[in-house]
């Protein structure tokens, strides 16, 4: 008998489950059954046709009182006897522990080894809670197609589905953690295509999430510090607690043993530093969670397709701090050599003491930028700190939907906007406040330029959070975990995009034949729609606007109906992100911020330096 692919077979069978948990007609459950099974015999070539009657919550409720160590779990479907069992087999023999109804074309075997049984158990958790949420939505579609439903029907139907189901969603996050984390915060920052409840309960999950217990992270650091042949009461002298946890770690505050000056080579951060310490076993967790996760986008959200290969991409580069040790390095020495070294700092390694699994590195002190232009406003409020969150989250909402300012707008128009007050006093703090966030934004975007255009390495995941604003005035420019890197000819022929972007007029093509030497391909190869892709992903989604599309995704639909893309560079995609993270900062300032133009300098330089090193012998 031929093997399925384990995870495929698994995901398939929860997916089974699930659907039998829907209150929908007979007649449509075996039609979306079949739907997928057929999508499983072109993956894998399994002869599954039809499935229905299955137990889902007995299957699991007798997993999750059932001890399953040094055993392995089997799912075997059996034709002879149309009975789904599942069983658990030790040494010899085999213990039945459930036995469901089952229609099967041919017999089939499930099995998880010892080190799979966490993935099925969060498999089974994840299917388990959203299954019927699912199902309960594709049949809510179902319905109101079949019944022709007017759109205020839909809205409101839709609006009593996102209420019921925002708060199991979150809890989910909250129990799973890892990639379901990152997924809550990507889903919570897109307002755009994602239902306002959602955004709004999933934005608690952007300031951090549980934190592991102490106890059990200082334990992760006595063993990684114990394979370099390091005792841990002779590195700290204390461990503090957590400043920030996130999907893959979170970071502590701790204090270096006396003599540090001594120990550690040339580091000269300081006594008081950072560790960063990953979660146990967080690379395996989010690669098993990927697995799950693609099942979902292929029934519920098929539009996150692009953004999810993306986002695994980028966070399965994020597993070895070592790297982040070297990124902070490379990146900081730039930073020295660059014209912004007096206003910026990025925090030194210690590298000594960094492993695969912990990052020592210099404790920057500040505020977050986000949250320190947050508590400035609201000084300027009378010390009203939510009215402040509120106004500031209103702004970000009404950019990436759509309601944007005119282009050529004047800073007291857009400041008029700002002022919730119209006291004399009030509006002098408010504009003098204005005017550092319009400065402190500018110098990011220089900064950015500079690292992208002209050293080629640079942050892929540069949002405000990552930013603090410093005592002395400087910006702390911290998370290097997706650090990013592009090719000579990649630098120079994505500088070559922007600086035909910056002129003005701009030429449409030489913009489409700068786009060409990118790597960007066009079924038609149209000059003037890729002129308008270049504008869309490396400057500003204005025109779109202009033309009537809300969100820059509404508008890439409209440009590929008139001529489809063929290929994108992965170093466009990771620039273009780093674009509209930018222009989701431009909220702050209710002001359409274009990436392109700001970084026209930068490119001519890297074009300059670039011509400069050719013509010498």
């Amino acid at each position: 008998m031929k093997m399925w692919n384990r995870k495929l077979q698994l995901e398939l069978v929860f997916l089974l489950f699930a659907f039998q948990t829907c209150s929908a007609s007979t007649n449509w459950r075996h039609r979306e059954l079949r739907r997928f099974s057929q999508t499983a015999q072109q993956q894998q070539s399994t002869q599954l046709q039809r499935a229905f009657g299955v137990g889902f919550q007995q299957v699991v409720d007798h997993i999750s009182r059932t001890s399953i160590t040094n055993q392995c779990l089997r799912l075997v479907l059996t034709k002879t006897t149309g009975r789904l069992q599942l069983t658990q087999q030790a040494n010899h023999g085999k213990m039945k522990v459930f036995a469901g109804t089952a229609l099967v074309a041919k017999a089939s075997v499930i099995t998880f080894p010892k080190a799979d049984l966490e993935a099925a158990r969060r498999a089974f958790y994840f299917w388990r809670r959203v299954g019927p949420m699912v199902a309960h939505y594709r049949f809510t579609q179902w319905w109101l197609d079949t019944t022709n439903a007017t759109v205020e029907k839909r809205d409101i139907v839709y609006e009593g589905l996102h209420e019921r189901y925002c708060k199991p969603s979150l809890e989910i996050i909250l129990h799973l953690k890892g990639l379901y984390v990152k997924i809550g915060q990507v889903m919570s920052s897109r307002p755009d295509f994602v239902p306002r409840q959602y955004v709004d309960l999933f934005c608690t999950v952007q300031d951090g999430v549980p934190p592991w217990p102490l106890e059990r992270i200082e334990r992760i650091v006595r063993d990684s510090l114990a394979k370099q042949g390091l005792e841990f009461h002779d590195v700290f002298e204390s461990v503090g607690g957590v400043l920030g946890s996130a999907a893959i770690g979170q970071v502590h505050k701790a204090v270096l043993k006396d003599p540090w000056e001594k120990k550690y080579g040339s580091y000269k951060g300081g006594k008081i530093v950072a560790i960063k310490v990953m979660h146990p076993d967080a690379k395996q967790r989010f690669k098993q969670d990927f697995s799950v996760f693609k099942w979902l986008c292929q029934i519920a959200l098929p539009g996150w397709k692009p953004l999810l290969v993306e986002l695994e991409k980028s966070m399965m580069t994020e597993f070895d701090y070592q790297d982040e040790a070297a990124s902070l390095e490379e990146v900081r020495r730039n930073m020295k050599e660059s014209p912004y070294a007096k206003r910026v700092c990025v925090p030194e390694p210690v590298t000594p003491l960094c492993s695969k699994n912990l990052l020592v590195m210099e404790m920057l002190e500040g505020k977050k930028l986000v949250d320190s232009v947050e508590d400035n406003l609201a000084v300027v409020l009378g010390g009203d700190k939510e009215m402040a969150r509120v106004f500031l989250e209103k702004k970000r909402r009404e950019l990436l939907l759509g309601k944007e300012p005119d282009e050529h707008e004047s800073e007291e128009s857009s400041l008029n906007k700002w002022s919730l007050v119209r006291k004399p006093k009030a509006s002098l703090h408010l504009l003098s406040l204005y005017k550092r966030v319009r400065g402190q934004i500018g110098l990011l975007l220089d900064v950015h330029g500079h690292q992208l255009l002209i050293n080629g390495v640079f942050n892929g995941d540069p949002h405000a959070g990552n930013v603090l604003e410093m005592p002395d005035g400087r910006l702390g420019l911290i998370d290097y975990g997706l650090t990013k890197r592009l090719t000579n000819d990649e630098r120079l022929a994505l500088a070559r995009v922007v600086t035909s972007l910056g002129k003005d007029p701009v030429n449409n093509g030489e913009v489409a034949g700068a786009m060409r030497q990118l790597g960007f391909k066009t079924k038609f190869d149209n000059d003037d729609v890729l002129c308008k892709y270049a504008s869309l992903f490396f400057d500003s989604d204005l025109e779109g606007k202009k033309l009537g599309y809300a969100t820059p995704q509404l508008y890439l639909l409209y440009l590929k109906s008139l001529d489809p893309m063929i290929n994108v560079p992965d170093s466009a995609v990771i620039v273009a992100r780093s674009s509209f993270l930018f222009r989701g900062m431009g909220s702050m300032l209710e002001a359409q911020l274009h990436t392109a133009k700001r970084w026209t300098s930068h490119a001519k330089d890297a074009l300059e330096r670039a011509a400069t090193s050719t013509s010498q012998p």
